[in-house]
């Protein structure tokens, strides 16, 4: 694919990207004066914090509050990215040969992430009957003595599913016996687009060690500005516990950058106008695409919960590489073949809905034209 994706750009091919999910790339209205804040004198000062400036935890902890979400700024930790908070708590979690229970169908990081720590990765399965949830069997099938933590993305990437209340109630029951933490990445948390009534959020009532992931880069739209951010939930006592030994970890890199922590109050703030902007775009390109879905009944638009992208089903004429291939060789759109999110069959697309409407509805048209007659 990546070699099929070269030729055709080598050869001056108007390629539609459906895999775009990069929000500076997608035709978005920034603030003028979005970076003014980077500007800040505070920036010329180095504060060496391992868990962040109290201002820019502050800001972070009046963040989770506006989703509902109540916790104190001395349960927020700061990190560059989503990304370095998995390492870093990785690293807090588990020793080498240890392992981490994580989610099939989803987002083909975490395996790198974990051999990166000499962690492994054990999937466990989400089921979709209508609607996608937690296979909480294929949990216990999967939990072996080297489990520290289970992760759960939510809503996920791609399948668009939030956590359901029964279903984080059955996983902290399960953690709680096993003596693991909870690792819950709601970075598209911000993004809800037909949730069920009992979505749930990880930290709220959490009576084990749990850690909620989020940043500037789903929530304001500002990936290049490099800021993410832990809150910490649980009893009191392995909070504190936690904390204290990450400290340690995290004052070894120290690795958020001062001026982006100093303007983290204003940054965010900036971030209501950027998603409501996103979350316009992804509903109307949900909308567009279940609505020339309906012109080919072949084909089947998943239920999208939340979060950036959508599932289509289609007939399996062939192999999703190869219709893959010639989506991309002979009408010129690039999608990611299910496979790629370790989708227990086939035949799965997954589309990004970021991208320019005019262009996003050309592109579905033809994907679905080349999944009917391939």
């Amino acid at each position: 694919m990546a070699r099929a994706l070269e030729a055709r750009r080598r050869s001056g091919a108007s390629i539609i990207d459906l895999t775009e999910t990069n929000p500076t790339s997608a035709g978005f209205n920034y603030p003028k004066d979005l970076l003014q804040p980077l500007a800040d004198p505070r920036g010329l000062e180095y504060e060496p914090q391992p868990l962040g400036l109290w201002s820019a935890r502050a800001a972070v902890a009046a963040d989770f509050r506006r989703r509902g979400v109540v916790i104190s700024a001395d349960r927020v930790a700061l990190t560059s990215s989503t990304s370095e908070a998995y390492a870093l708590l990785f690293k807090l979690l588990c020793d080498a040969g240890d392992a981490v229970l994580v989610p099939h169908p989803s987002y083909p990081l975490f395996e790198h992430l974990t051999q990166l720590e000499s962690v492994s990765a054990i999937p466990y399965a989400l089921e979709y009957h209508g609607t996608w949830r937690v296979d909480l069997d294929s949990i216990s099938r999967a939990a072996t003595d080297r489990v520290r933590a289970i992760m759960i993305v939510s809503p996920n990437n791609p399948t668009g599913s939030f956590l359901h209340e029964e279903d984080l109630k059955a996983i902290a029951d399960l953690a709680a016996s096993r003596g693991w933490a909870i690792i819950g990445d709601e970075v598209f948390a911000d993004y809800p687009l037909d949730p069920a009534p009992d979505a749930a959020h990880v930290l709220p009532g959490a009576e084990v060690l749990t850690f909620s992931l989020g940043g500037l880069s789903k929530s304001a739209g500002l990936p290049q500005l490099k800021l993410g951010w832990i809150g910490v939930g649980g009893l009191q006592a392995d909070v504190d516990r936690a904390l204290a030994a990450y400290e340690i970890i995290a004052d070894t890199y120290l690795s958020a950058s001062t001026p982006v922590q100093a303007a983290a109050a204003e940054l965010i703030g900036h971030g209501t106008a950027i998603r409501a902007q996103i979350l316009a775009r992804l509903r109307r390109n949900l909308e567009s695409l279940r609505s020339i879905a309906a012109a080919h009944p072949a084909a089947n638009v998943l239920p999208v919960e939340g979060g950036w992208s959508a599932v289509i089903q289609v007939p399996q004429l062939k192999t999703e590489e190869a219709l893959v291939l010639d989506l991309l060789d002979k009408d010129d759109v690039l999608v990611h073949p299910g496979y790629f999110f370790d989708f227990p069959r086939e035949a799965y697309l997954v589309v990004s809905l970021l991208i320019d409407p005019k262009q996003f509805d050309t592109a579905i048209g033809r994907v679905l034209a080349r999944a009917a007659t391939s």
